[in-house]
């Protein structure tokens, strides 16, 4: 595989809902051969390596979503999409087979964190 396989996304690692707290991570990935999985794997190598992502290490990330797509619609909310669609819940899955592209953005970040927030989404300062 060369590098004119890879495309760039951008994953948005969320810590925090309530308080809005993410850091994004650029990475090129092989969409035609790269699963979920491995590119859920490859993210949290990187947030276990990096010292800017050392304040994030205390969270279990468990879920990919779509944020936006390349001259797409972005969501009102500056965190996350909170529409129901989006979720990459099949890690056997291939990036490009579940919709994504180049320049897409995905957010990463646990699920029952995600879930309470969409029960109450009132944002702390």
């Amino acid at each position: 595989m060369d590098s004119s396989d890879k495309v760039l996304i951008t994953v948005r690692i969320i810590k925090s809902f309530e308080y809005r707290t993410c850091r994004n991570m650029v990475i090129p990935v092989d969409i035609k051969t790269s699963t979920i999985d491995q590119l859920k794997q490859q993210c949290q190598e990187l947030i276990n390596s990096d010292s800017k992502f050392k304040p994030f290490r205390t969270v279990k990330f468990d879920t990919l979503k779509i944020y936006t797509q390349a001259f797409g619609n972005k969501t009102q909310n500056l965190i996350i999409n909170l529409e129901d669609a989006g979720f990459l819940e099949d890690g056997d899955a291939i990036l490009q087979d579940v919709g994504v592209i180049s320049e897409t953005e995905l957010s990463l970040f646990n699920r029952e964190a995600y879930d309470a927030f969409k029960k109450n989404p009132e944002i702390k300062w």
